[in-house]
């Protein structure tokens, strides 16, 4: 058993994770992040959950791009083939499950 404090964790490097878990081929991993990933489409569905900080998740929704604004609990969901980017505002940490080596 483990405890994490998710607010204690700082990556060397935006997107630096800690691995939590593999659970029957999804990853559970914390990341921290002070700059934007890239426009991407995960190869199944994903839940990113923000644990503290604020993020900017863009998205493509009918060909016309979107901007959801992430807070402190705040979870979003992709579906497979759901194309999005995360854009912090200032260092976050965030909580992400998804299909192991999805990018």
């Amino acid at each position: 058993m483990r405890k994490f404090t998710a607010s204690a964790f700082t990556g060397t490097r935006a997107w630096d994770a800690l691995d939590i878990e593999r659970i029957e081929g999804a990853t559970v991993r914390l990341h921290w992040t002070d700059a934007p990933y890239q426009w991407h489409v995960n190869d199944g569905p994903e839940v990113f959950v923000v644990l503290d900080g604020v993020v900017d998740m863009h998205i493509r929704r009918d060909g016309a791009e979107e901007l959801l604004r992430l807070r402190a609990g705040d979870i979003f969901h992709a579906e497979d083939g759901d194309e999005h980017f995360a854009s912090p505002d200032g260092p976050a940490r965030v909580l992400v499950i998804e299909k192991a080596g999805s990018i």
